[in-house]
């Protein structure tokens, strides 16, 4: 599904190229279409401006990795692509377009709800509904008016399969998931992500509070996952981004500084700020 809109004359012609943004920063990486297009983007909370002039694309079916000290417009970032941010009242877009399949999300035909489904979110702290592991696969697609159980099964099993969680809770589908560890709710999270069939997948330091065995878990499971879906990460954890991602992008006060292949910014990066940062001269 390449649209979000409530009218089909907003999804893009199947032929029609992507579109340009000259100012943006680009990966060395061009083997991937891009998936998400951010173009000169000011964002501001009331009067204080949280992202200055940022542009960037993001390919499909990578991991994207978001780096940099906190306050530095990461997550700020990674919510506006699933317009997270509108829920805050004082939150604006002062100048800037962000276009996912090509489409403005911004455009007023664009159905914010429709948008959701297909940018799915995990967040830092895993957030499983006080409901059992089957209902919170199955939420989802319930709220969508899909009630067959034959359908909502497959469904469950498939979503678990993916998050590798099924052979861990096959025999206790009926039981509350916060009765799952911490580890096992953060990917009950991603199998409720996963079960609406998102193209994107956002994770919001989706770690911070794992413990080292969870944590390998989750980021094995990142790299299954990225076949499938294109996945944005927001990380504090350096290692992490050199393990799970496939580019990082470095910001610092608001602005995107560098991006480029993981392996190019943690071994030869081009700009000092970002040398600075990851060699723990700052941050």
């Amino acid at each position: 599904m390449n649209s979000y809109a409530t009218e089909p004359r907003m999804k893009p012609p199947e032929t029609a190229p992507m579109p340009q943004i000259a100012a943006a920063v680009e990966s060395d990486d061009q083997t991937q279409p891009t998936m998400i297009e951010v173009e000169k983007l000011d964002f501001y909370y009331g009067k204080s401006q949280a992202l200055h002039d940022v542009s960037i694309k993001i390919p499909a079916n990578k991991v994207t990795a978001f780096i940099g000290p906190s306050g530095c417009g990461k997550s700020t970032l990674l919510r506006c692509f699933n317009r997270m941010n509108d829920l805050v009242d004082v939150a604006r877009i002062g100048n800037g377009q962000i276009r996912i399949h090509g489409v403005d999300i911004h455009h007023s035909d664009v159905d914010v709800i429709a948008l959701r489904r297909q940018v799915g979110m995990v967040f830092q702290k895993s957030n499983p509904f006080p409901k059992s592991i089957y209902e919170n696969i199955t939420y989802g697609l319930q709220i969508q008016g899909i009630t067959d159980r034959k359908i909502l099964d497959e469904v469950v099993e498939k979503s678990l399969r993916g998050a590798a969680l099924w052979d861990e809770v096959k025999d206790r589908l009926h039981t509350s998931g916060l009765g799952l560890s911490g580890g096992q709710q953060q990917r009950l999270c991603i199998a409720r992500a996963i079960a609406v069939e998102p193209s994107i997948i956002l994770m919001d330091e989706p770690c911070s509070a794992l413990d080292p065995i969870a944590t390998s878990k989750v980021e094995e499971l990142i790299q299954q996952l990225k076949g499938k879906f294109t996945i944005v990460i927001v990380t504090h954890n350096m290692q992490q981004a050199g393990r799970c991602s496939d580019q990082t992008a470095f910001f610092y006060l608001g602005k995107l500084i560098e991006f480029a292949k993981t392996e190019k910014i943690f071994t030869n990066p081009a700009q000092k700020q970002t040398e600075d940062y990851i060699t723990g001269r700052f941050g």
